[in-house]
């Protein structure tokens, strides 16, 4: 985990947007822009917030003996991201399921360790192998299934510009990688 961003961190980063305005020929004297570069810059701190934050103190605790469910399975856990490439957004809807070994999570610690990985400079790939990882680490569940779509503006507004795209990852870890059924039973749960 990373410190916690400073006043003059946000400071030195609203000049970098000042700058980056300025070199695109806008005027950031003008009006609108008076204040851009200190909003930017704020907005910037809080969409990477993931950075700062640290797994098992957002966990706290919240992790339960249970005896029994054969699959748990959250769906529609929507994120918000910043593609590394681009540093333009890209966000959709995760789902997680999971076979439990005698523990289960708190649900929304699951929704919380989905902003954890989103909330920084992020490729959905690498996103969603490391919410199924920490799922099945935290869990030492008997096997864990993590689906991901987004929806890509470097791919919707500059570069190919395709509007209706989507794109789909899927990973999987222990009994799922195993038996090819739990993925039916799970995609099954998912509506699909």
């Amino acid at each position: 985990m990373q410190q916690e961003i400073t006043q003059s961190t946000i400071e030195e980063i609203a000049r970098h947007y000042e700058a980056i305005i300025t070199l695109l020929g806008e005027d950031v004297t003008r009006e609108g822009l008076i204040k851009t570069p200190m909003r930017a810059a704020k907005a910037m701190v809080y969409a990477t917030r993931g950075y700062r934050q640290d797994a098992d103190t957002i966990i706290n605790e919240a992790i339960f003996t249970h005896e029994g469910s054969r699959m748990v399975v959250v769906k529609d856990i929507e994120f918000y991201s910043l593609c590394e490439h681009h540093i333009l957004p890209f966000f959709g809807k995760v789902s997680i399921g999971y076979i439990p070994n005698g523990k289960t999570i708190g649900l929304s610690k699951l929704a919380r360790l989905v902003d954890f990985y989103a909330r920084r400079l992020q490729v959905q790939e690498r996103m969603t192998s490391q919410i199924c990882k920490i799922v099945m680490d935290k869990l030492a569940a008997k096997g864990v299934i993590v689906v991901c779509t987004g929806e890509h503006l470097c791919m919707k507004m500059r570069g190919v510009e395709k509007q209706d795209s989507a794109t789909t990852t899927v990973e999987t870890a222990g009994v799922f990688d195993e038996q090819p059924t739990l993925c039916d039973e799970f995609f099954r749960a998912l509506g699909h």
